[in-house]
Protein backbone atom coordinates (compact mmCIF):
# COMPACT_ATOMS: atom_id res chain seq x y z
CA UNK A 1 0.00 0.00 0.00
CA UNK A 2 1.42 3.48 -0.96
CA UNK A 3 1.05 6.38 1.80
CA UNK A 4 -2.20 7.46 0.21
CA UNK A 5 -3.72 4.01 0.40
CA UNK A 6 -2.90 4.50 4.25
CA UNK A 7 -4.64 7.82 4.66
CA UNK A 8 -7.35 6.64 2.71
CA UNK A 9 -8.04 3.18 4.80
CA UNK A 10 -7.66 5.58 8.38
CA UNK A 11 -10.11 7.92 6.45
CA UNK A 12 -12.67 4.97 5.88
CA UNK A 13 -12.45 4.09 9.09
CA UNK A 14 -13.49 7.53 10.90
CA UNK A 15 -16.23 7.40 8.16
CA UNK A 16 -17.49 3.96 9.42
CA UNK A 17 -17.60 5.27 13.23
CA UNK A 18 -18.58 8.60 13.18
CA UNK A 19 -21.26 7.19 10.87
CA UNK A 20 -22.11 4.84 13.88
CA UNK A 21 -22.03 7.16 16.48
CA UNK A 22 -24.42 9.69 14.63
CA UNK A 23 -26.87 6.46 14.21
CA UNK A 24 -26.24 5.78 17.64
CA UNK A 25 -27.36 9.67 18.70
CA UNK A 26 -30.34 9.32 16.73
CA UNK A 27 -31.38 6.10 18.25
CA UNK A 28 -31.50 7.16 21.98
CA UNK A 29 -34.76 7.08 23.99
CA UNK A 30 -36.31 6.07 26.62
CA UNK A 31 -33.98 3.01 27.48
CA UNK A 32 -31.06 5.71 28.30
CA UNK A 33 -33.59 7.84 29.99
CA UNK A 34 -34.26 5.14 32.28
CA UNK A 35 -30.99 3.22 32.17
CA UNK A 36 -29.48 6.61 33.90
CA UNK A 37 -32.47 7.34 35.92
CA UNK A 38 -31.65 3.67 37.98
CA UNK A 39 -27.78 4.62 37.77
CA UNK A 40 -28.89 7.95 39.92
CA UNK A 41 -31.18 5.28 42.30
CA UNK A 42 -28.44 2.73 42.58
CA UNK A 43 -27.46 2.72 46.47
CA UNK A 44 -24.55 0.35 45.97
CA UNK A 45 -21.89 0.63 43.09
CA UNK A 46 -22.13 0.34 39.48
CA UNK A 47 -20.69 -3.07 38.52
CA UNK A 48 -19.56 -3.19 34.87
CA UNK A 49 -18.77 -6.09 33.25
CA UNK A 50 -17.94 -7.98 30.09
CA UNK A 51 -15.54 -10.60 28.65
CA UNK A 52 -13.06 -9.54 25.64
CA UNK A 53 -12.79 -6.44 23.76
CA UNK A 54 -16.39 -5.98 25.54
CA UNK A 55 -14.33 -6.21 29.00
CA UNK A 56 -11.39 -3.48 27.73
CA UNK A 57 -14.13 -1.08 27.28
CA UNK A 58 -16.11 -1.73 30.32
CA UNK A 59 -13.09 -1.29 32.37
CA UNK A 60 -12.54 2.46 30.93
CA UNK A 61 -16.56 2.44 31.53
CA UNK A 62 -16.29 1.57 35.39
CA UNK A 63 -13.35 4.09 35.41
CA UNK A 64 -15.01 6.82 33.86
CA UNK A 65 -18.09 6.80 36.34
CA UNK A 66 -16.01 6.37 39.45
CA UNK A 67 -14.17 9.66 38.76
CA UNK A 68 -17.01 11.36 37.92
CA UNK A 69 -19.52 10.62 41.19
CA UNK A 70 -20.70 7.36 40.91
CA UNK A 71 -18.87 4.67 42.73
CA UNK A 72 -18.66 1.61 40.29
CA UNK A 73 -15.65 -0.72 39.48
CA UNK A 74 -15.05 -3.29 36.59
CA UNK A 75 -15.57 -6.75 37.49
CA UNK A 76 -14.58 -9.33 34.59
CA UNK A 77 -16.94 -11.71 34.04
CA UNK A 78 -14.84 -15.13 33.77
CA UNK A 79 -13.64 -14.17 37.28
CA UNK A 80 -16.70 -13.52 38.38
CA UNK A 81 -18.49 -17.30 37.65
CA UNK A 82 -15.18 -18.34 40.29
CA UNK A 83 -15.92 -16.18 42.77
CA UNK A 84 -16.29 -12.66 42.18
CA UNK A 85 -20.09 -12.77 42.14
CA UNK A 86 -19.51 -12.36 45.83
CA UNK A 87 -19.00 -8.82 45.28
CA UNK A 88 -22.47 -7.50 44.03
CA UNK A 89 -24.83 -6.91 46.60
CA UNK A 90 -29.19 -6.33 45.94
CA UNK A 91 -28.12 -2.34 46.14
CA UNK A 92 -25.94 -2.63 43.55
CA UNK A 93 -26.46 -2.44 39.46
CA UNK A 94 -24.76 -4.31 36.95
CA UNK A 95 -23.80 -3.24 33.46
CA UNK A 96 -23.21 -6.26 31.31
CA UNK A 97 -21.65 -5.39 27.63
CA UNK A 98 -21.46 -7.97 25.10
CA UNK A 99 -22.12 -7.28 21.50
CA UNK A 100 -23.95 -10.55 20.42
CA UNK A 101 -25.72 -10.55 23.57
CA UNK A 102 -24.79 -14.11 24.04
CA UNK A 103 -21.99 -14.52 26.18
CA UNK A 104 -22.60 -17.39 28.31
CA UNK A 105 -20.90 -15.96 30.96
CA UNK A 106 -22.74 -12.58 31.49
CA UNK A 107 -26.29 -14.64 31.16
CA UNK A 108 -24.95 -16.85 34.20
CA UNK A 109 -24.31 -13.30 35.99
CA UNK A 110 -27.99 -12.16 34.59
CA UNK A 111 -29.51 -14.99 36.39
CA UNK A 112 -27.60 -14.43 39.50
CA UNK A 113 -28.36 -10.94 39.12
CA UNK A 114 -32.27 -11.68 38.32
CA UNK A 115 -32.17 -13.85 41.83
CA UNK A 116 -30.65 -11.18 44.55
CA UNK A 117 -33.01 -8.29 42.35
CA UNK A 118 -30.30 -6.34 41.44
CA UNK A 119 -30.83 -4.31 38.69
CA UNK A 120 -28.92 -5.03 35.10
CA UNK A 121 -28.49 -2.86 32.10
CA UNK A 122 -27.57 -4.76 28.93
CA UNK A 123 -25.70 -3.08 26.40
CA UNK A 124 -25.41 -5.54 23.17
CA UNK A 125 -25.57 -5.03 19.18
CA UNK A 126 -29.10 -7.37 19.40
CA UNK A 127 -32.08 -6.54 20.69
CA UNK A 128 -33.81 -10.11 20.18
CA UNK A 129 -30.21 -11.59 22.19
CA UNK A 130 -31.37 -13.76 25.37
CA UNK A 131 -29.37 -11.28 27.36
CA UNK A 132 -31.57 -8.12 26.02
CA UNK A 133 -34.52 -9.57 26.27
CA UNK A 134 -34.28 -10.60 29.81
CA UNK A 135 -32.31 -7.25 30.93
CA UNK A 136 -33.64 -4.58 33.40
CA UNK A 137 -33.04 -2.03 30.68
CA UNK A 138 -31.23 -2.57 27.13
CA UNK A 139 -29.37 0.08 25.44
CA UNK A 140 -29.03 -1.21 21.51
CA UNK A 141 -25.19 -0.02 20.08
CA UNK A 142 -26.00 -2.06 16.72
CA UNK A 143 -23.73 -0.82 14.27
CA UNK A 144 -24.35 -1.70 10.43
CA UNK A 145 -20.57 -2.64 10.05
CA UNK A 146 -17.27 -2.11 11.51
CA UNK A 147 -14.74 -0.50 9.96
CA UNK A 148 -12.45 -4.08 9.92
CA UNK A 149 -12.77 -4.37 6.23
CA UNK A 150 -13.53 -8.12 7.17
CA UNK A 151 -16.50 -6.99 9.24
CA UNK A 152 -15.14 -9.07 12.13
CA UNK A 153 -12.99 -6.83 14.52
CA UNK A 154 -14.38 -5.28 16.71
CA UNK A 155 -14.28 -1.61 15.61
CA UNK A 156 -17.30 0.62 15.07
CA UNK A 157 -19.63 -1.53 17.84
CA UNK A 158 -16.73 -0.99 21.20
CA UNK A 159 -16.36 2.94 19.78
CA UNK A 160 -19.95 3.16 20.10
CA UNK A 161 -20.21 1.09 22.94
CA UNK A 162 -17.32 3.55 24.67
CA UNK A 163 -19.24 6.56 23.82
CA UNK A 164 -22.74 5.41 24.93
CA UNK A 165 -20.66 4.80 28.68
CA UNK A 166 -19.34 8.23 28.18
CA UNK A 167 -22.63 9.51 27.87
CA UNK A 168 -24.41 7.82 30.98
CA UNK A 169 -21.45 8.97 32.99
CA UNK A 170 -21.75 12.71 31.87
CA UNK A 171 -25.57 12.78 32.03
CA UNK A 172 -25.35 11.33 35.56
CA UNK A 173 -22.48 13.76 36.30
CA UNK A 174 -25.22 16.85 35.73
CA UNK A 175 -27.79 15.23 37.25
CA UNK A 176 -25.60 15.35 40.79
CA UNK A 177 -24.18 18.57 40.47
CA UNK A 178 -20.68 17.07 39.87
CA UNK A 179 -18.28 20.02 40.22
CA UNK A 180 -14.31 20.93 39.49
CA UNK A 181 -14.02 20.32 43.52
CA UNK A 182 -15.51 16.93 43.23
CA UNK A 183 -14.13 15.87 40.19
CA UNK A 184 -10.39 17.08 41.64
CA UNK A 185 -11.10 14.93 44.98
CA UNK A 186 -11.36 12.20 43.13
CA UNK A 187 -8.19 13.12 40.90
CA UNK A 188 -5.54 14.77 44.01
CA UNK A 189 -2.80 13.10 42.15
CA UNK A 190 -3.37 15.33 39.00
CA UNK A 191 -3.20 18.57 37.81
CA UNK A 192 -6.63 19.54 38.01
CA UNK A 193 -6.20 18.12 41.80
CA UNK A 194 -3.29 19.85 42.43
CA UNK A 195 -4.69 23.15 41.16
CA UNK A 196 -7.82 22.66 43.23
CA UNK A 197 -6.56 21.32 46.41
CA UNK A 198 -3.47 23.04 46.85
CA UNK A 199 -3.92 25.98 48.99
CA UNK A 200 -1.01 28.70 50.19
CA UNK A 201 -0.85 27.35 53.68
CA UNK A 202 0.10 23.92 51.93
CA UNK A 203 3.09 25.44 50.29
CA UNK A 204 3.86 28.74 52.23
CA UNK A 205 7.33 29.31 53.76
CA UNK A 206 7.34 29.87 57.61
CA UNK A 207 8.64 29.69 61.04
CA UNK A 208 12.59 29.22 60.74
CA UNK A 209 12.38 29.51 57.25
CA UNK A 210 11.10 32.78 56.51
CA UNK A 211 13.40 35.85 56.14
CA UNK A 212 12.63 38.65 58.52
CA UNK A 213 14.31 41.46 59.40
CA UNK A 214 13.19 44.20 61.99
CA UNK A 215 12.96 48.04 60.87
CA UNK A 216 16.88 49.81 61.10
CA UNK A 217 18.86 46.64 60.16
CA UNK A 218 21.83 47.78 58.53
CA UNK A 219 22.08 46.42 54.80
CA UNK A 220 25.37 43.82 55.37
CA UNK A 221 22.40 42.28 58.26
CA UNK A 222 19.95 42.20 55.77
CA UNK A 223 22.23 40.50 53.13
CA UNK A 224 23.20 37.49 55.63
CA UNK A 225 19.45 36.66 56.54
CA UNK A 226 18.60 36.84 52.56
CA UNK A 227 21.64 34.24 52.01
CA UNK A 228 20.26 32.13 55.10
CA UNK A 229 16.82 31.31 54.32
CA UNK A 230 17.63 31.61 50.00
CA UNK A 231 14.06 33.48 48.65
CA UNK A 232 16.22 36.19 47.30
CA UNK A 233 14.65 39.01 49.79
CA UNK A 234 13.85 39.45 53.29
CA UNK A 235 10.86 41.17 55.01
CA UNK A 236 11.10 43.88 56.72
CA UNK A 237 8.81 44.45 59.95
CA UNK A 238 7.65 46.54 62.60
CA UNK A 239 7.22 45.76 66.49
CA UNK A 240 3.98 44.49 65.86
CA UNK A 241 4.99 42.05 63.20
CA UNK A 242 3.56 43.88 60.36
CA UNK A 243 4.99 44.04 57.09
CA UNK A 244 6.43 47.67 55.92
CA UNK A 245 8.43 46.36 53.23
CA UNK A 246 10.64 43.91 51.95
CA UNK A 247 14.21 44.17 50.86
CA UNK A 248 14.93 42.07 47.39
CA UNK A 249 18.05 41.34 45.15
CA UNK A 250 17.10 43.91 42.91
CA UNK A 251 17.13 46.47 45.14
CA UNK A 252 20.29 45.77 46.52
CA UNK A 253 21.78 46.39 42.67
CA UNK A 254 19.55 49.90 42.96
CA UNK A 255 21.20 51.23 46.08
CA UNK A 256 24.14 49.81 45.39
CA UNK A 257 23.93 51.87 41.81
CA UNK A 258 22.95 54.83 44.06
CA UNK A 259 25.04 54.98 46.92
CA UNK A 260 28.06 52.74 46.50
CA UNK A 261 28.96 52.28 49.83
CA UNK A 262 26.17 51.06 51.67
CA UNK A 263 27.51 49.63 54.81
CA UNK A 264 26.21 51.88 57.05
CA UNK A 265 22.51 52.04 55.29
CA UNK A 266 19.11 50.50 56.68
CA UNK A 267 16.90 48.13 54.82
CA UNK A 268 14.14 51.27 54.74
CA UNK A 269 16.52 53.41 52.41
CA UNK A 270 16.04 50.85 49.55
CA UNK A 271 13.53 48.46 50.36
CA UNK A 272 9.99 48.29 48.15
CA UNK A 273 6.90 49.25 50.43
CA UNK A 274 3.88 48.17 50.36
CA UNK A 275 4.20 44.37 49.15
CA UNK A 276 1.90 42.14 47.52
CA UNK A 277 0.71 39.49 49.73
CA UNK A 278 -2.29 36.80 49.71
CA UNK A 279 -3.93 35.18 52.38
CA UNK A 280 -3.36 32.06 53.79
CA UNK A 281 -6.70 29.68 52.86
CA UNK A 282 -6.08 31.34 49.49
CA UNK A 283 -5.72 28.41 46.34
CA UNK A 284 -2.07 28.50 45.34
CA UNK A 285 -2.85 28.94 41.95
CA UNK A 286 -4.42 32.16 42.76
CA UNK A 287 -0.84 33.46 44.40
CA UNK A 288 0.49 31.99 40.84
CA UNK A 289 -1.64 34.32 38.90
CA UNK A 290 -0.89 37.26 40.98
CA UNK A 291 2.80 36.84 40.67
CA UNK A 292 2.56 35.97 36.77
CA UNK A 293 0.49 39.10 36.38
CA UNK A 294 2.73 41.70 38.61
CA UNK A 295 5.88 39.98 37.14
CA UNK A 296 7.16 39.39 40.86
CA UNK A 297 8.58 36.23 41.94
CA UNK A 298 7.86 36.29 45.75
CA UNK A 299 4.28 37.15 47.62
CA UNK A 300 3.44 37.18 51.58
CA UNK A 301 1.49 35.47 52.99
CA UNK A 302 -0.70 37.68 56.16
CA UNK A 303 -3.32 36.47 58.60
CA UNK A 304 -6.35 38.30 59.21
CA UNK A 305 -4.73 41.17 61.73
CA UNK A 306 -1.88 41.69 58.76
CA UNK A 307 0.93 40.22 60.64
CA UNK A 308 3.47 37.96 58.82
CA UNK A 309 2.77 34.34 58.70
CA UNK A 310 4.72 33.05 55.64
CA UNK A 311 5.76 33.79 52.66
CA UNK A 312 5.79 32.47 48.75
CA UNK A 313 8.13 32.03 46.03
CA UNK A 314 7.80 31.27 42.37
CA UNK A 315 10.23 28.17 42.98
CA UNK A 316 7.53 27.47 45.52
CA UNK A 317 4.69 26.50 43.13
CA UNK A 318 6.42 25.28 40.70
CA UNK A 319 7.98 22.43 43.28
CA UNK A 320 4.67 22.03 44.05
CA UNK A 321 3.43 21.48 40.29
CA UNK A 322 1.01 24.44 40.60
CA UNK A 323 1.90 25.67 37.50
Amino acid sequence: MSTIDYLASARRTFDIEISALQALKDSLGAAFTEAVQRLLACRGRVVVTGIGKSGHIGRKIAATFASTGTPAFFMHAAEALHGDLGMITADDLIIAISYSGTAQELITILNIAQRIDTPFIAITGHPQSELARNATVHLDVHVEKEACPLNLAPTASTTATLVLGDALAVACLQAKGFTEQDFARSHPGGALGRRLLTFVRDVMRQGQDLPIVPLGTLIPDALTEMSAKGMGMTIVVDAQNHPVGIFTDGDLRRIIAKEGNVRHISVETGMTRHPKHVAADDLATKAAALMDNLRINQLLVLDENGAVIGALHMHDLLAAKVI
